[in-house]
């Protein structure tokens, strides 16, 4: 699949529906009982693509009035990776009913950009 056709795909509106925005408040109902106690949002965000990976990043951005430094942010590729509602199976799924054959999938770990914003680095091969 060329470069202009992935990243035609992979756009804000697309990123959105493999993780809504109200996954953020969901996650931490599950994990805390209270959505209020999260310290970040969650969302998708479209890195880099060529002939073999596409590069998308989970940002973790601090709530107001939070500490993300706090919140122990660095076993999160674990949690991800298999957590229900993040839920990357159905988001790999989705990817490949929009033309795009997945050949497999893994989280990186996670990058403190600065103290606002980690990062955690989304990496998806080609077939």
């Amino acid at each position: 699949m060329s470069k202009v056709v992935i990243e035609d795909i992979f756009i804000q509106e697309f990123l959105d529906k493999l993780l809504p925005l109200e996954i953020s408040d969901k996650f931490f109902e599950a994990l805390y009982g209270d959505a209020a106690e999260g310290a970040y949002d969650i969302s998708l965000e479209f890195v880099s693509n060529n002939s073999k990976q596409i590069v998308l990043c989970f940002n973790l951005v601090q709530r107001p009035g939070k500490c993300i430094v706090c919140s122990l942010t660095y076993g999160l590729p674990n949690v991800f990776s298999r957590h229900p509602l993040i839920n990357i199976n159905c988001m790999i799924e989705k990817i490949e009913k929009s033309g795009i054959k997945v050949k497999n999938w893994r989280l990186g770990d996670t990058n403190e950009q600065n103290s606002s914003l980690h990062t955690i680095p989304f990496y998806i091969d080609l077939e």
